[in-house]
């Protein structure tokens, strides 16, 4: 068999962070969206109801922190000192993991299945950053 002309160039572990970011970002945008179509939501919406709570300023601002923090991770999975990434990936990963094992009990099938997939995201970026290569070993991770 002959060899490929193609080479596999090793992604970076700051790179694979910031992917795992934007998709759970487009899993996240997705099923909002697709949560307008569950009956009776519009009308729940016009009427105040709110994703957690009464719509108030404040329950706006949480979810807005809750849904820009991921985004926010895109860019500073890149661009933070290595020690800080790491651990923030690892800490806010584990905490949006568990805000979606919270909001899933109950939920529509097209939700669950988007749950399940942000979780297996989320479980991704616990991995890439609890694994993050150490400083002997950056030859062989890239090696690899």
């Amino acid at each position: 068999m002959a060899a490929s002309p193609h080479v596999d160039v090793a992604v970076p572990v700051r790179v694979k962070l910031s992917a795992l970011w934007a998709a759970l970002m487009f899993c996240y945008i997705y099923g909002d969206y697709f949560g307008l179509y569950v009956p009776g939501k519009l009308g729940g919406m016009l009427e105040g109801a709110g994703p957690i709570g009464p719509v108030s300023q404040g329950t706006l601002v949480i979810t807005a922190v809750l849904l820009a923090v991921p985004g926010l991770m895109v860019f500073l999975s890149l661009v933070l000192p290595m020690a800080i990434c790491r651990w923030g990936n690892i800490l806010l990963g584990a905490f949006y993991i568990a805000v979606m094992l919270l909001t899933m009990p109950g939920a529509w099938n097209f939700y669950l299945l988007m749950g399940v997939i942000e979780i297996g995201l989320g479980l991704l970026t616990l991995w890439y950053a609890w694994s993050w290569p150490r400083q002997g070993n950056a030859q062989a991770a890239v090696e690899s």
